[in-house]
């Protein structure tokens, strides 16, 4: 929604394991929120303090609201809930629209249909928040590999 709790936790958990893979120059990350609650601020400081707890650095990310060239310039835009993704169909253009997925559509160890707002929890929201996006994002991961796999293929066709 304001892009201060889940959507940069889940930018810098996957930022985290695209480096870890060395294909930080093939994969673009970004986060937006369906709101413009909180533009140009950093993320919630508890997402902070347990993003970093596991390795991961959200100092440099800022809010901000998605916008119509986001639809056009990436080729997956994933929601953290249905109301968001609701959201973000009513803003995306009909020949986009397959973009737009939930994030835990790629969770392979949990069993969820949405990554729950922490933002009026305690400790355990975050921390719940955390094991559902490192889920996700590793799942979404091997998924972008078997496309740029694909594309690679697809792209050298039967050159010796």
């Amino acid at each position: 929604m304001g892009n201060i709790c889940r959507s940069p936790t889940a930018h810098g958990v996957f930022r985290h394991l695209v480096q870890q893979h060395g294909l930080e120059h093939r994969i673009n990350v970004d986060s937006a929120g369906t709101h413009n609650y909180h533009p140009g601020e950093p993320p919630d400081h508890r997402s902070q303090r347990h993003a970093k707890r596991r390795g991961y650095d959200l100092s440099d990310l800022r809010a901000r609201q998605i916008v119509r060239d986001d639809f056009t310039r990436h080729d997956l835009l994933l929601a953290m809930d249905w109301d968001n993704l609701a959201l973000a169909e009513q803003g995306c253009p009909d020949e986009h629209r397959k973009k737009l997925r939930r994030l835990t559509e790629f969770c392979r160890r949990h069993d969820a249909s949405v990554i729950p707002d922490p933002y009026y929890g305690g400790h355990d929201g975050f921390e719940h928040v955390l094991n559902l996006v490192e889920d996700a994002c590793e799942g979404l991961l091997i998924h972008i590999r078997q496309r740029i796999e694909l594309r690679t293929t697809d792209f050298l066709g039967d050159r010796p």
